[in-house]
């Protein structure tokens, strides 16, 4: 995971990534959502938010820089999109 590089969404008014809450009693353990390819971050879009995909871009991330996004933004983990059209998600904490 470290050594490829990955995609993630990101707001082009305020600057956040956009990150899966799984669940709603805890609406502060933020995982951010994680891409394997670009197609698939764009399928996301185009599939589950067609009226915002104008106000998203498609941000390309190394491995190495994961950790410092989540230390920045406060996000528990990751969410590792498996499927964009269902979605499928795996999710991973930090710890």
């Amino acid at each position: 995971m470290l050594t490829s590089s990955h995609y993630l969404l990101r707001s082009t008014q305020d600057g956040s990534y956009l990150s899966a809450r799984p669940n709603p009693q805890q609406p502060d353990r933020r995982y951010l959502l994680l891409f394997g390819e670009n197609f698939e971050a764009r399928s996301y879009l185009n599939t589950h938010a067609p009226d915002f995909s104008d106000r998203i871009t498609i941000e390309t991330v190394a491995g190495s820089q994961i950790k410092g996004v989540l230390d920045r933004w406060g996000f528990v983990g990751i969410a590792q999109v498996q499927d964009p059209l269902v979605p499928t998600l795996q999710f991973f904490d930090r710890s």
